[in-house]
């Protein structure tokens, strides 16, 4: 697995997990360095099937089979679980000596930090999702035009073709009040082709998602604080899927940020990190 460590090694370290198909290079410097100097050690990395991280070795599913799963989760045949994915993050905890972390996951990462907070209870201090939900089959599904953009790029091999539908793809998530092109996570569509491209991983990705079932009834078990931060704007995760979170657990807040769309927009981040901020701040670690 690829990981990366900014701040003070002596510092509470904060583990980010990103979300489906994404690498190290989409986290914005600021979000980084917004939690580094408030006095906080980051640890990020990519995922299975990601980036510079191992990748399986299994046959994707057809995209056909990931659409119909939407609806139908046993339609889809998935080659692991969010659940091996959160055991990856332990696996790197353990690697670098660390017993524990305050979790922040966006999107799919999200989803995985809340198996990680299931499973691994003993290991997590607090947990914060960024645009993400529980998996509850009665919550607003994807805008048809958000589907259709994550979709487009598996159909193309050209690098150029491949960037110019990833930057689509980020615009039309991002939604019309913040440019992904430049101030969001499609400005670093280039780099993270060129540093490493694995459409299959992230078809994989997708069906670990889907067949993930609902995580709401599981929720209820955690004691541990809760952040739940999203885009009223969100096409692509319905802002009712963190509202869903924050009610499933005991200790739970929400935080929604107007105009925000599926993305981690510039604009917003001091708001983003100051919450985040706040809100770990307040759950002191055990030593």
């Amino acid at each position: 697995m690829y990981f990366e460590q900014h701040g003070s090694r002596a510092a509470t370290p904060v583990l980010m997990i990103h979300g489906i198909g994404c690498q190290v290079v989409h986290w914005p410097e600021s979000f980084l360095s917004g939690l580094v100097d408030s006095g906080y050690r980051v640890i990020v990395f990519d995922n299975r099937d990601a980036g510079l991280s191992f990748s399986i070795d299994a046959e994707p599913p057809e995209i056909a089979q990931l659409i119909v799963a939407q609806n139908d989760p046993t339609a889809a045949t998935a080659a692991y679980s969010l659940s091996d994915m959160a055991q990856d993050a332990i696996h790197l905890l353990n690697h670098i000596g660390q017993s524990g972390a305050h979790i922040v996951g966006t999107s799919m990462g999200g989803m995985i930090a809340q198996r990680f907070a299931l499973n691994h209870q003993h290991r997590i201090f607090s947990l914060t999702t960024l645009m993400s939900s529980t998996g509850n089959p009665d919550l607003p599904p994807a805008a048809p035009e958000a589907v259709a953009a994550l979709a487009q790029a598996f159909f193309l091999s050209d690098r150029q073709a491949v960037i110019d539908a990833t930057i689509a793809t980020g615009t039309t998530l991002s939604g019309e009040h913040f440019d992904s092109r430049e101030v969001g996570i499609a400005r670093f569509a280039e780099i993270a082709y060129d540093r490493a491209v694995n459409p299959q991983g992230t078809l994989r990705q997708f069906a670990a998602i889907l067949t993930d079932g609902n995580r709401a009834p599981l929720l209820k078990e955690l004691k541990i604080p809760v952040l739940a931060i999203h885009g009223d704007n969100d096409r692509l995760l319905d802002v009712k899927g963190s509202e869903d979170i924050v009610n499933s657990v005991q200790n739970g807040k929400l935080m929604v940020i107007e105009k925000l769309g599926h993305d981690l927009s510039e604009p917003v981040i001091p708001a983003m990190v100051e919450a985040i901020v706040e809100h770990i701040s307040t759950t002191n670690p055990p030593r």
